[in-house]
């Protein structure tokens, strides 16, 4: 299960997304686990977001804090974690790449390999030419996209197409003063 605020929203029950802006996340997500609560939560939002989280958490749940779309911080009250014995983690992919490059170097070329090969799914919501920039990035920002939005220097070719799983070896290469990859 997912959530979001907006969007198509057959596509979204086809999935098991919860609109956070029609429906309270933390009841509905209740509801479909009969009060069980999640095992994990993914927060790429922050701010309330982050800490309504917590509710919907299962016993020794954890709650996995990736980023701040929000762009607003949180007071999370920690007995809201002790109760129920969840913990807080935050991720940064950043300066992961900085401290742990091999590791993260080999993790995202499995991901992508798993992508090219099927195994993996990625949702493409459109693909734009280089030269429609500002049209990408209008329509990203009107959060009505449902998977990746795409911007592509040739949409018939090699580059990337709506149909096509991007492959692995695009993303092979050398970190600057890391010696070969």
């Amino acid at each position: 299960m997912a959530a979001r605020d907006s969007g198509d929203a057959d596509a979204q029950r086809r999935v098991g997304i919860i609109n956070y802006a029609t429906e309270s996340f933390v009841e509905r997500a209740n509801q479909l686990t009969d009060s069980r609560g999640v095992e994990v939560v993914l927060d790429s939002i922050g701010g309330q977001k982050l800490i309504d989280s917590i509710g919907v958490l299962a016993y020794r749940g954890r709650l996995v804090s990736v980023g701040v779309a929000a762009r607003a911080g949180s007071a999370v009250e920690e007995r809201s974690l002790w109760t129920r014995n969840n913990s807080l983690h935050g991720v940064f992919l950043g300066g992961a790449l900085v401290s742990e490059y091999a590791r993260v170097h080999a993790m995202i070329g499995d991901m992508l390999e798993r992508v090219a090969s099927g195994e993996l799914q990625v949702e493409i919501d459109r693909s734009f030419p280089l030269p429609d920039a500002a049209a990408v990035h209008a329509y990203a920002e009107s959060r009505k996209a449902f998977g990746q939005v795409v911007m592509a220097p040739r949409l018939n070719g090699p580059a990337i197409r709506a149909s096509a799983a991007p492959s692995s070896a695009a993303f092979v290469g050398r970190r600057p003063g890391a010696g070969t990859a």
